[in-house]
């Protein structure tokens, strides 16, 4: 089959390959109809996450057709479409009852690698690095699912792929994140980064009865779909100082719950900037806090700052000594997917949410470096690109 293989840092290429096999009883081959690259991707495609290795197939956004099944597989045939969640979970474990599905404990069999990076490991992911389990992602012809009877999530008849296609990340990313922000009517909500998870979280904030939503961001293509789409108020942070504005636009209290679906990647001005730069570049810091810091110090006294962006690893000038003296709470962890996707898709079906409309860019498989290079560097109004195997 012909799938997107990374070779290394800014190198991605559509490969053939074997065709994914049934390993497991529990597993399942799906033939993809419809895959994502997700900014989560670019953090790999810039060799930001350790425990890639050449040859590994990216993505963790898809769906498609079930064409082969194990044995212990209950509830889905052969022929069913479905969205799979990209944390891959047991449905057993401790932390699968308790809904923590991205934290399963059965589904990581290189836990031992996770566990000398942060203590403990979180589940396996879809195509995200050995750390995670080294699974095959799916921007590929076919997937193995494992543990298919968990994750496998039906579509209803008469759904297209791009209503529901979202369900598998980014779509429950961004209203978990909203969901964190203990949002009561009235309240002001600042989210810091326009991208794809950024929208959905400007979007969960108001279903959830934000009062103001304020989207910061540089590009004006994020910047104008946060303000048609999502309905925004938006702040270009190199037009403005981002905590200056933010104060006025709640009488000086700040917002009282802040969102960072930025991450590790965040792009900086001045002389922090340049600092995150230089320490990351000599390995002295692995991730870019700058949208985090900015979070931590503008969010009200008593406020959430609530995390859906990505970070890997370790990061320096962290403004703990805030979140400890101003009572602040921090919300964050991958999504635990697998709780969300049936409310989700009854709030599509309802007319709540029309997440294709994020959608800027389709291509076939063949162009997925091509649609690396576009997404990394914000070229061509690129939002979000879905790829058709």
């Amino acid at each position: 089959m012909r799938a997107t293989v990374w070779h290394g840092k800014r190198d991605v290429r559509v490969d053939n390959v074997p065709d994914p096999q049934i390993l497991n009883p529990r597993d399942a081959i799906v033939k993809i109809t419809s895959t994502a690259i997700c900014g989560s991707d670019l953090h790999l495609y810039n060799g930001f996450v350790p425990g890639m290795e050449k040859g590994d197939i990216l993505g963790h956004e898809f769906m498609g057709e079930i064409v082969e099944l194990g044995t212990a597989v209950t509830g889905l045939k052969v022929g069913d479409r479905v969205v799979i969640p990209f944390p891959i979970a047991c449905g057993n474990c401790f932390f699968c009852r308790e809904k923590l599905f991205s934290v399963c404990e059965n589904s990581n069999p290189n836990a031992a690698l996770a566990e000398k990076m942060w203590g403990h490991s979180p589940a396996g992911i879809f195509g995200y690095s050995h750390m995670t389990g080294g699974y095959a992602g799916g921007q590929a012809e076919y997937a193995r699912v494992p543990f298919a009877d968990v994750g496998a999530f039906k579509v209803p008849d008469g759904m297209t792929d791009e209503q529901v296609l979202f369900l598998s990340d980014i779509l429950p990313t961004g209203y978990m994140a909203a969901e964190a922000c203990e949002i009561k009517p009235g309240s002001v909500v600042a989210v810091w980064g326009c991208g794809p998870v950024g929208q959905f979280a400007i979007q969960s904030a108001y279903l959830l009865g934000a009062e103001k939503v304020i989207g910061i961001d540089r590009f004006p293509e994020r910047l104008r779909m946060a303000r048609e789409k999502s309905k925004a108020i938006t702040l270009d942070y190199e037009e403005v100082d981002v905590a200056t504005a933010l104060k006025e636009l709640t009488g000086g209290r700040g917002p009282d719950a802040c969102i960072d679906a930025v991450g590790m990647e965040a792009h900086g001005m001045g002389l922090m900037g340049a600092y995150d730069r230089v320490k990351q570049a000599l390995a002295a810091e692995t991730d870019r806090p700058i949208a985090l810091r900015q979070a931590l110090m503008a969010c009200r006294n008593g406020g959430v700052v609530s995390i859906p962006g990505v970070y890997g690893g370790f990061l320096d000038k962290v403004p703990i000594g805030s979140v400890m003296n101003r009572s602040l709470t921090i919300k964050t962890g991958q999504t635990h997917v697998h709780r969300y996707m049936r409310p989700l898709l009854e709030r599509i079906q309802r007319g709540e949410f029309d997440p294709g409309a994020i959608i800027t860019h389709r291509l076939p498989l063949h162009d997925a470096p091509y649609g690396y290079d576009i997404f990394c560097n914000k070229q061509d109004d690129c939002i979000k690109i879905v790829l058709k195997p």
